[in-house]
């Protein structure tokens, strides 16, 4: 059986919650649930390390603007993460070229992080915290679930995968304006520091100057 559901699904998983998929996965092949999890994947520092990281994003995840920030920083991790999934699961399976399933599992994983990012950008434009939360625990939720199911079946889970990629994307195209403002108000309050700044250090030298001259 082609390995692509599968590399398709994880890419998809990888672009919301990479780490997730990096555990969820090694725990499946570990326990002996599946074969076609890389025995790369399964080895105990990878799995300890990715459970640290998994709490870390657990919680960065749920704060307003530090999410956002926590995406920034993984614009690349999480699409190549996507990539070695994907070539990992190829090279175990044989069924596809490690190149291809890389390709496919780091595209849909930058695809399925834009949307999560900009989405995340609209959402914090909302003057109350509690979506951040909500969205957040139902990325969690929905990253396992689907995952889970690409382990015993991979075409449903793929499908679903799919579905929720292309609706994210659409939704996002109606969340542009929220996401210019959001970008607006970010760069209007890092000008207002600025000012602050500034001027907190202009009066300080005057007080030194008037000081100096008494």
């Amino acid at each position: 059986m082609s390995v692509l559901p599968l590399v398709f699904t994880s890419g998809w998983a990888s672009g919301v919650n990479a780490y997730a998929v990096v555990l969820l996965l090694g725990l499946f092949g570990a326990t002996g649930l599946s074969d076609e999890v890389p025995a790369a994947l399964q080895r105990p520092e990878i799995l300890v390390t990715v459970g640290v990281l998994f709490l870390c994003e657990a919680v960065a995840d749920k704060i307003p603007y530090v999410d956002s920030v926590w995406d920034s920083v993984h614009t690349v991790i999480r699409p190549a993460t996507g990539a070695w999934v994907g070539a990992l699961l190829a090279g175990q399976s044989g069924s596809v070229s490690d190149l291809a399933a890389a390709v496919i599992g780091g595209s849909t994983a930058l695809a399925s992080h834009t949307v999560k990012a900009g989405t995340r950008m609209a959402v914090n434009s909302s003057p109350e915290p509690f979506s951040n939360f909500v969205l957040s625990t139902a990325e969690d939720l929905g990253v396992a679930g689907v995952v889970t199911l690409a382990i015993f079946h991979p075409w449903a889970a793929a499908s679903i995968a799919g579905v929720l990629l292309f609706t994210g994307l659409a939704v996002l195209c109606f969340l542009v304006s929220r996401i210019r403002r959001f970008l607006r108000r970010r760069a209007q309050r890092r000008e207002e520091r600025r000012t602050a700044s500034a001027g907190h250090t202009g009066r300080t030298a005057a007080d030194g100057s008037v000081g100096g001259g008494r």
